[in-house]
């Protein structure tokens, strides 16, 4: 979790100014901005902090009632998380008896990064090992623990805590995010994290606050506040949309699958700019070419009530009646209830086909060519 003031060169967003140092500089001149998932992201971290911290018998406060986001999927998800960290603190008790456990623990990484710090989730040290465990309630993307920048910079903060009083040699990164079922874990050892801290971290760190540097577009443009202006990320995605001029039998499968490992970024930088624009006309400035109309809209009732009593009045039923959707129902009657009344008649369909990269973690599909592949394999 965030910590309450921002570090100019945070651990959460190591993996931008590593690859593009120029951003922190830049981004400066733009207002910090809190979106709705962002402030849902916080409420789940308030309500996690609590739960665990209640399990392990630590004083805490009930945070429920002041969330500004709260429902049932952010309560299991919580739940889960706290049952995973317990989960860690019973593995490490079977080779040591009493593990340390730090919840939103501050750590500074100053040493390398200047200014740096930042707040880590939960800490689990036993027997040599350095648990750093990071609650991720969001959606959009999928977040590996395996190479973790920001993770790593806060096993470095803690390292400056506990390295003089435990012997630890090895770090475990652990990225717990309910809402993607994804669980990913990762170790290396002290010496490798450390070198990684002086030969890596802190020259770009240097040249990221200094504001120089080359920019560099890529995966970590997705929360750069100057990524709707930022010229580089317009060139490389402008040098892509060229392909746009060519039909696809012209290209080359090669090609293909160039464009294919970068076209989302593509169409994420043309969604951004169009929805600058937007705020900007809405602010009064004038684009050449283009003007500020109403968008398509639907007729909706000013009332509810008077409407259906005016039709109940002339003797018609206003109301339909229709079964509840899944989620509906299983809020209803509770998920074992749920599963004990209505497993037998619940069927999850397959899913339309989507082309993604090598590294999602879903099965790949038998396609009509594999299919007839395996048929004349048996043949």
């Amino acid at each position: 979790m965030a910590a309450n003031s921002h570090a100019v060169l945070s651990a959460s967003s190591a993996d931008r100014w590593l690859h593009c140092p120029p951003s922190v500089r830049l981004s400066e001149e733009f207002e910090d901005k809190e979106s709705g998932c962002a402030l849902e992201g916080t409420c789940a971290h308030a309500l996690a902090e609590y739960k665990l911290r209640k399990a392990l018998s630590y004083p805490a406060d009930d945070p429920t009632e002041n969330l500004d986001f709260y429902n049932e999927e952010m309560d299991e998800a919580t739940d889960g998380y706290v049952s995973y960290v317990l989960e860690q603190v019973q593995a490490a008790k079977k080779t040591c008896p009493d593990p340390t456990i730090m919840v939103e623990q501050r750590v500074d990484f100053s040493r390398w990064v200047k200014q740096g710090f930042g707040t880590a989730d939960a800490l689990v040290i036993a027997d040599g090992t350095l648990h750093i465990i990071d609650l991720k309630y969001g959606t959009g993307i999928e977040v590996s623990a395996e190479d973790n920048p920001q993770l790593k910079c806060y096993a470095l903060g803690a390292l400056e805590i506990f390295d003089y009083i435990y012997d630890i040699d090895t770090v475990a990164l652990h990225i717990y995010q309910p809402r993607r079922q994804n669980i990913s874990e990762w170790q290396l050892p002290k010496a490798d994290l450390l070198a990684w801290a002086g030969e890596v971290l802190m020259p770009a760190a240097d040249v990221a606050w200094d504001g120089k540097g080359e920019f560099s577009c890529g995966d970590w443009c997705r929360f750069c506040k100057a990524k709707n202006v930022c010229r580089a990320r317009a060139e490389e995605n402008l040098k892509l949309a060229q392909h746009d001029f060519k039909l696809p039998p012209e290209l080359s499968d090669a090609e293909i699958e160039v464009i294919l490992s970068k076209v989302d970024r593509l169409v994420s930088w043309a969604s951004d700019i169009k929805k600058y624009a937007l705020q900007k006309a809405l602010s009064g400035k004038e684009w050449h070419g283009f003007k500020l109309v109403e968008g398509r809209s639907v007729r909706k009732y000013t009332d509810e009530t008077s409407v259906a009593k005016a039709v109940a009045d002339a003797g018609y039923d206003p109301y339909e009646k229709k079964l509840l959707g899944i989620t509906a129902m299983q809020k209803l009657l509770g998920k074992s209830r749920f599963d004990e009344l209505l497993s037998a008649y619940i069927e999850k369909p397959q899913g339309k086909p989507t082309l993604v990269p090598d590294s999602d973690k879903r099965p790949a599909m038998n396609t009509a060519k594999n299919d007839f592949m395996e048929e004349k394999d048996y043949e």
